[in-house]
């Protein structure tokens, strides 16, 4: 189970740190991702974490978004600076979860948090 927090209402040029925490029985995770969906737009990719900390950000995030992990706390966050009226969306944290007992990875969704930017 994947759960963000951290969602909100903030002003344009303002920050936000959002964060996703998975529970369950975890063997271990591969990639973390950071998603959004804009009203009328298609889920779009935001950001990555790799296992071992590399980060991948859309051209939208690059130097105003950082992602980071908590392997120890299972933990994924996504702090956004110089936030724009344009990222408003709802934020999916996204997991490639392998369950204790299970072979494979498994693609796994959180709720979303919705994050607004006001001009």
């Amino acid at each position: 189970q994947l759960v963000e927090s951290g969602g909100g209402l903030v002003q344009a040029g303002g920050s936000l740190t959002l964060s996703c925490a998975a529970s369950g029985s975890i063997f271990s995770i591969n990639r973390m991702h950071w998603y959004r969906q804009a009203p009328g737009k298609q889920r779009e990719w935001v950001a990555t974490v790799s296992i071992g900390g590399d980060t991948y950000y859309a051209d939208s995030a690059k130097g105003r978004f950082a992602i980071s992990r908590d392997n120890a706390k299972k933990k994924v966050s996504l702090q956004m600076s110089s936030l724009k009226p344009e990222d408003t969306a709802v934020y999916y944290c996204n997991a490639e979860i392998q369950v204790t007992g299970q072979y494979r990875y498994a693609n796994y969704w959180g709720q979303g948090t919705q994050v607004t930017v006001s001009s």
